[in-house]
Formats: C-alpha cells, structure tokens, sequence
C-alpha cells in the first residue's frame, strides 16, 4: 500500500502503454493520479481517475484542469505522454498529416502546460515532465516528422525549464528508445504512397518487428517518471534504457562519420 503524499497529477495519454505504466507508479507513489484519454476509458489504471480530453482542443484542456483544480486545489505535476507517430518516407505525407502530428505531440504539451503553469506558479511549486525520445537527439529515417516534433520538444522543454525555475518549478524530458507498446503498430500511414519507398518501408517494418518483442517495458519509462517527479534537484534529461544511453554517448562523442554510417547500419540502408 502507497502513503498517500497529498500531491496531485495529470498524466495524458493514460490509457495504454507508458502513459497507462506512469499514471499507476505515480499512484503507487503517493500522488492522487488523474488520467487523461480522447475517449473514454472502459478499464483505466488502478488507483487513477480517468477523465476525457483531447490535447487538441483548448477548451477540453481548460475544462480537465478546473476539474482537477475544483477536486483537489492544486496540481503538483504534469506528466505530457499523449502521441501520435507517422511511419513512411517524408515526402508520402501530406501536409495536413504532419499539421496533425504537430497539434497532438507538441501543441498538445504546449497547451496542457499553459492551462496549468497560472495554478503551479500561484503555488510556487510544481514539475512538468514531457515524454521525449532518442529521436530527439537523432536523425530517424522514415520517422522524419515524429524526430521533428520530439527535436521540438526538446529545445521547448529545456528553454522553458530556464523561465520557470524562478517560480520553483522544473521541467524535465524522459528519453527512452523502442518500448515495448502498440505505439508502432498505430503508426498512421501517409496518404501518398510512393512505389520508390516500398523496399525500404518494408524493411524499417521489418526492424520494428524484430526490435519491439525485445524493447523495453513501459514500467522503466514509468519508474524514470517517478524520479524526476521526485528527485530532490531533478534533472532536464532522464534518458532510459541500455539502447537510449548507448545512442545518446554515440551522438556526443563519435565522430560524425562514425555515427552517420552505424545509425544507417541500424536502420538497414545502404552505407
């Protein structure tokens, strides 16, 4: 049984995979835990209260905080996992797809953080943690929009952690690689397939299929979560798992060359 900490979260995209493993090691650790998904949830996570709201829509976001707010008083964290991904070469994706992808995975944490920065700062405290990605940190070949979004997000985050600090509050990035989760299998598909992009999309396919059975569980993202929300001086990058740490020291200190031909050996392009 969790102490009750009288704390307070919101994590979005809770219904699944890591926003489901965080929303529930949040709960165990004390924090009363309330879950965000588009729809409604028939079978949310133990110990947390699921609530409906779509990250794209501002008044859906203003409406969960006041609810939040009018239930508790206070919000102490806010955990941003909820995400799309786009699967294909760049130029098969139309430009209304890419918007979209935008809207959810960084508008999304732009608006979440909005809507509740005016309560944490009253407060004088709180810790907004935003789930990146390795593909913040490199190139992603048939991942280009999602690498965008998540190299967006990374430079939102840390510059935003410097404004905040002054009201005692920190921002951090969880940085895993492959998770275990259906993630990839709900990849959208680009509305313009191109027949030249065939081989190598079945092959990047083919890599997930034979990565995602040994990826890591979405209970070590969760477990990272839980320290950055906790951590007496919490860091602004919480990388996760052997394989991200393995491409984080590649990208800072190998050289470019180095680097550039092992990433397309990992993705199975010609060198």
């Amino acid at each position: 049984m969790s102490m009750n900490s009288g704390k307070t979260a919101v994590v979005t995209g809770a219904s699944s995979g890591i926003g489901r493993a965080t929303a529930e090691a949040l709960a165990q650790a004390g924090f009363t835990v309330f879950g965000t998904s588009r729809r409604k949830a028939s079978n949310g996570p133990d110990g947390v209260t699921m609530l409906v709201c779509d990250v794209t829509d501002g008044e859906a976001v203003a409406a969960l905080v006041s609810t939040v707010l009018s239930r508790t008083g206070r919000i102490d964290l806010l955990v941003n996992n909820a995400g799309v991904g786009l699967l294909g070469g760049a130029e098969e994706f139309s430009i209304a797809q890419v918007q979209a992808l935008f809207d959810v995975n960084l508008f999304g944490v732009i608006r979440m953080i909005n809507a509740m920065l005016p309560s944490m700062r009253r407060r004088g405290e709180g810790r907004i943690i935003n789930i990146g990605s390795v593909l913040g940190l490199v190139p992603a070949p048939y991942s280009a929009h999602y690498s965008a979004v998540k190299h967006a997000l990374e430079g939102y985050s840390e510059s935003l952690d410097h404004e905040v600090r002054a009201f005692n509050i920190r921002v951090s990035v969880i940085e895993p690689a492959f998770v275990r989760t259906v993630f990839d299998q709900n990849g959208i598909e680009p509305d313009s397939l191109l027949k030249e992009y065939d081989q190598a999309r079945a092959g990047f396919k083919a890599l997930l299929a034979d990565v995602m059975p040994k990826a890591d569980r979405p209970e070590m993202v969760a477990d990272a979560v839980v320290k950055a929300a906790t951590d007496a001086r919490p860091r602004r990058r919480y990388t996760v798992g052997k394989a991200a740490r393995q491409v984080s020291l590649l990208r800072r200190f190998a050289p470019a060359e180095m680097f550039d031909k092992t990433l397309r050996k990992q993705f199975r392009l010609p060198i």
